[in-house]
């Protein structure tokens, strides 16, 4: 009779530049949405754990905030942390690149997972339906194992699925024995408030032009299920008095067509009617204070 394999479980840190396509990597391999994505850099910014239960292992991705090569506000100082954080804990690493597109910031990324001592480290090419003919792949590959003393090198496209059934395959020989960490239902260690929050974010972000997101938050003040349905109230703070007028559009326009994403999304995620109600308030520059944003929830590595 052939022995039962032990159980493994342990944390994955998936770490690259700002907007390399680490949140829709995570999102993919747990087969849930538990990190939000938009085109927009820095849209991360927690550390989340996603979590993949197999027969016999469990795995905890962490995704983290892109590591940032210009951290000037107290933001971007706690981002960098968190994501130096998470690379310290894992037990492994998943350097995330875009196919055919290096850029001083990936230089950063690594030489950051380098200074941390990380070991070991998976490259991961994302993005390679983008590479034609296929036979430049194998360049890419190439090039990419030369860059670092690599574990392995995993080509695969965290959009369209593509190969990450091999990335996951080599994952477990990387964990330690070890019983399950979270409960098999869980896929993520976040709270149904912060889902709904980085939800409104999301949308806004969408919604929003470009400078902008980067000076709002959001904050879930009630979360409820009623008798008439899902009750939600969030607070929206924005850094100045001119962004308050943008994030709430020409007579509300902006404001009720992301609430109205908003009340779509989680209507089909517990299938049931949603009563959102949002307020955009102006705090002075808390992107800036590391004791508002610890307040506000913001991870401190």
């Amino acid at each position: 009779m052939e022995e039962e394999r032990p159980h493994r479980s342990g944390f994955v840190a998936v770490v690259g530049r700002p907007n390399v396509g680490k949140s829709t990597l995570i999102n993919s391999l747990v087969g849930s949405k538990v990190s939000i994505v938009t085109p927009k850099p820095q849209t991360t910014r927690h550390r989340i754990l996603g979590i993949r239960n197999e027969a016999r292992s469990q795995i905890v991705f962490i995704d983290t905030p892109g590591l940032h090569t210009d951290a000037r506000k107290a933001m971007n100082r706690l981002m960098n942390r968190a994501a130096d954080s998470a690379i310290r804990d894992a037990d492994v690493v998943l350097f995330l690149v875009e196919a055919n597109r290096w850029t001083t910031e990936d230089t950063h990324a690594l030489k950051r997972i380098a200074a941390a001592g990380a070991s070991p480290v998976i490259a991961v090419i994302n993005k390679i339906d983008k590479v034609h003919p296929k036979e430049e792949l194998l360049r890419v590959i190439e090039e990419m194992a030369a860059r670092f003393t690599f574990a392995e090198v995993v080509p695969v496209s965290a959009l369209r699925k593509e190969n990450l059934d091999r990335l996951v395959s080599l994952l477990p020989d990387y964990l330690q024995e070890s019983p399950p960490f979270f409960p098999e239902t869980a896929v993520s260690d976040r709270n149904e408030r912060f889902r709904a929050a980085e939800l409104i974010r999301e949308k806004l972000t969408l919604a929003l032009r470009q400078e902008v997101p980067y000076g709002l938050t959001v904050q879930v003040e009630r979360f409820e299920t009623e008798a008439q349905g899902l009750a939600v109230a969030a607070l929206i703070l924005v850094e100045r008095e001119s962004q308050k007028g943008i994030v709430v559009g020409k007579g509300g326009a902006l404001l009720k067509k992301a609430g109205r994403a908003v009340r779509l999304e989680l209507k089909e995620q517990y299938g049931m009617p949603v009563h959102l109600d949002l307020w955009v308030k102006v705090r002075d520059n808390w992107a800036d204070s590391e004791e508002q944003l610890l307040r506000l929830g913001y991870d401190q590595g």
